[in-house]
């Protein structure tokens, strides 16, 4: 399953900046019906503003992706010590151009698997989770390793595609986005978020819009 994640965004680089952001009109048409009408760049930028700018400790961004939403965060983030996880190293060389552009220099960037964070134990303060979850293929093992990593108190900040809240997104979930690569089943609903997260976490914003799910937790 890896390898399929890794060849689906090695084919789709060259447009996949694009196709995130929704920056033509066949993208825009498309995230409509996998989001249910939702705009998910809003959600993004509602999901940074959790993130103060004078944040001055230490973060986990996973996956960073291209930096295609985050670059203009953390370039006002100055004071705060970044780390950039992917498993694509597509990904990455894309992040690393687009950092050195803006002369974002407080990020550091690694290939890694979530399921195996190669980091200490209660090492962060924040980590991100933009469009994450729906795709990672061991999820028990991303949800562990990113509680391992997070300081008692720590905040899990996340947005990702969740199952069975309306027919359409589904159906391009299961019969295109997993088939593409893109994403990974199976899929969490919203009942299965909140299992996995009350146990260890206090719960300070859930929202679901569409097909979309968007928190913070801190860490217990």
């Amino acid at each position: 399953m890896a390898d399929k994640i890794t060849s689906s965004y090695r084919m789709s680089r060259s447009f996949y900046d694009d196709f995130i952001t929704q920056s033509s009109w066949w993208s825009r048409l498309y995230f409509n019906l996998l989001w249910g009408g939702v705009d998910d760049t809003e959600i993004a930028r509602r999901v940074l503003r959790w993130i103060p700018y004078d944040f001055a400790g230490r973060m986990l961004d996973v996956p960073v992706g291209s930096a295609v939403f985050t670059v203009e965060k953390y370039k006002r983030m100055k004071g705060a010590e970044i780390y950039g996880l992917d498993y694509s190293r597509d990904m990455l060389q894309r992040a690393e151009a687009r950092l050195r552009e803006a002369q974002v220099s407080n990020v550091t960037l690694q290939q890694g698997d979530v399921a195996s964070l190669p980091f200490p134990d209660s090492h962060f303060d924040y980590v991100l989770c933009m469009n994450g979850l729906h795709v990672f293929p061991n999820k028990e093992g991303a949800y562990s390793e990113i509680l391992r990593t997070l300081k008692a108190g720590g905040m899990l900040i996340a947005c990702f595609y969740v199952a069975g809240e309306q027919k359409v997104p589904d159906f391009l979930a299961k019969h295109f986005m997993a088939r593409m690569g893109w994403f990974t089943p199976p899929f969490d609903g919203v009942a299965d978020v909140r299992r996995r997260l009350e146990p260890k976490y206090d719960i300070v914003n859930f929202e679901v819009e569409g097909a979309m799910l968007y928190f913070r937790a801190r860490k217990k």
